[in-house]
């Protein structure tokens, strides 16, 4: 049954394929550089590659967006999204298939009355408006810097030819590579929560996590995609909106490129913080949005002729529309899904401002004076909360959000049922496995709750500070270890 409900996000991800895969190569073929199987291939084999490789990062924050905590309702989502792009590649259009998703969930967390998290939407959004500029600023970097050096170089018109079309081969498969990574958060996200997939120790020298294996069915969706209708939209990105030459071609795979993996590569944003630049998001950001960008940027270094305003005109009606008719699709669905096919699309989470948690806000110094005449009371839901919230007016975004984060119920039982496949896993220490088994048969209303008691036992399971060394590489290995632990613990996911 777990199997047939991850077959919409197969679905999705193969409207991924057949729809944005066109931005990657469909000015390579467009351009009549490389030939539809060849470049097929390799968008196939390295969207694959992309996705089982660095997929976490860009899946983190569209998890943060809506916490689908039902495999049936994960199903029910992707098959809005899927819907969504399937309908509009049927126009032709290239899409973005992050907004399908983002509409999707959104329409979930109005179903079910969950909080929308609105800095995470924040982000997405702004990546929406980023994304294209970015990839014509980088286009138009480009395309001067490749005119002022073909000026100097003087290669000969053949040799130019044989340069760029293995250019395009080398660009193609780096932008291929960028969106598996970055969109196969799209396509498998909203299975994260639910995934049916344990980590796999391979003879103890690598270890393959659930959200990889999950993410390796997601890439050879897209790559079925990529070969069983891809080149149907290509005709619109590669010829229609800007006529490219084969050297333009090469700029616009390689900065769209640029963009897709800048927004994947948590390595990347590592680095830019370390060197004092400011933490930008990890988003799954939309292909169709870089690759029309860098077309108009390149369309924009030479004096802005020729560009076919209709062509651009029906595409950004598509943008615009995607999110909200996959949002009305998804909650249509839902009903159906719960109401007719008796399936449980979403767990119910209730928040409680009991006396404990208020102890806990006030030893995180928060200001608890302003919200102590709810103490003892409960909200059944994440809506009705945001409303008691709203109605305190110096209350902050922040102090909002920890409410948020520490009244949320979300319950464990410590069942040692479990233990020994935790402990074959090997993925814990053996100070971090002691602890745990010293909770045996506990039971937890609150995640932090939870982990306050795993720190208590042991430093093993507490986070380092940013004035620790190598902080980060270490905190997101722990995070991991939490995730991997609650999956068997957490009441209501399914083993």
């Amino acid at each position: 049954m777990i199997y047939l409900l991850l077959s919409s996000g197969l679905f999705l991800g193969w409207s991924l394929g057949a729809n944005d895969a066109a931005n990657v190569f469909g000015t390579a073929v467009g351009t009549k550089m490389i030939k539809f199987k060849a470049a097929a291939w390799i968008a196939a084999i390295f969207l694959i590659l992309g996705a089982v490789i660095e997929g976490s990062g860009a899946s983190s924050t569209l998890g943060k967006l809506g916490s689908i905590n039902t495999m049936p309702g994960a199903f029910t989502v992707a098959l809005a999204a899927a819907l969504t792009v399937a309908f509009m590649t049927k126009l032709k259009l290239p899409v973005s298939t992050s907004q399908a998703i983002v509409g999707a969930i959104i329409g979930w967390n109005m179903f079910s009355g969950s909080l929308t998290d609105m800095t995470s939407l924040t982000k997405i959004v702004l990546t929406w408006i980023l994304c294209p500029v970015l990839s014509a600023l980088i286009a138009i970097v480009l395309y001067r810097f490749f005119k002022f050096f073909l000026a100097k170089a003087r290669i000969h018109l053949l040799d130019l030819d044989a340069y760029t079309r293995i250019g395009l081969i080398i660009a193609c498969a780096f932008g291929s590579y960028s969106l598996g990574a970055n969109n196969i958060g799209n396509v498998m996200g909203v299975f994260t929560f639910s995934s049916p997939f344990h980590d796999i120790n391979v003879y103890n020298l690598f270890t393959i996590s659930g959200n990889q294996i999950l993410f390796l069915f997601g890439g050879v969706a897209i790559a079925i995609g990529v070969f069983t209708y891809s080149q149907k939209v290509i005709k619109t990105v590669g010829k229609s909106l800007f006529k490219l030459s084969p050297v333009t071609a090469f700029i616009v795979v390689l900065s769209q490129s640029i963009v897709l993996y800048l927004f994947a590569s948590t390595e990347i944003r590592n680095a830019f913080m370390s060197l004092g630049l400011p933490k930008y998001p990890l988003v799954p950001v939309s292909s169709s949005q870089a690759v029309i960008g860098s077309i108009l940027g390149i369309a924009i270094a030479k004096g802005g002729r020729n560009i076919q305003f209709n062509i651009l005109g029906r595409i950004s009606s598509g943008w615009v529309t995607t999110p909200i008719i996959a949002g009305i699709i998804s909650f249509v669905a839902l009903f159906f899904v719960q109401n007719v096919f008796d399936q449980q699309v979403y767990h119910k989470v209730s928040y409680s401002f009991s006396h404990k948690v208020i102890q806990k806000l006030e030893e995180e110094q928060f200001p608890v004076e302003k919200i102590v005449c709810f103490e003892g009371t409960s909200f059944s839901t994440g809506l009705r909360l945001q409303q008691a919230l709203n109605k305190i007016k110096d209350l902050s975004k922040n102090e909002k959000g920890m409410v948020y984060s520490y009244t949320e119920i979300d319950s464990f039982y410590i069942d040692p049922v479990y233990f020994k496949e935790i402990e074959s896993e090997k993925i814990l220490t053996r100070e971090q496995f002691k602890s745990l088994e010293t909770l045996s048969k506990q039971s937890f209303s609150h995640e932090w709750e939870f982990q306050d008691e795993l720190i208590s036992l042991s430093t093993d399971w507490k986070y380092r500070t940013e004035k620790q060394k190598n902080h980060l590489s270490y905190n997101k290995h722990l995070k991991k270890q939490y995730n991997f632990i609650f999956h068997f613990f957490r009441k209501y996911q399914t083993h």
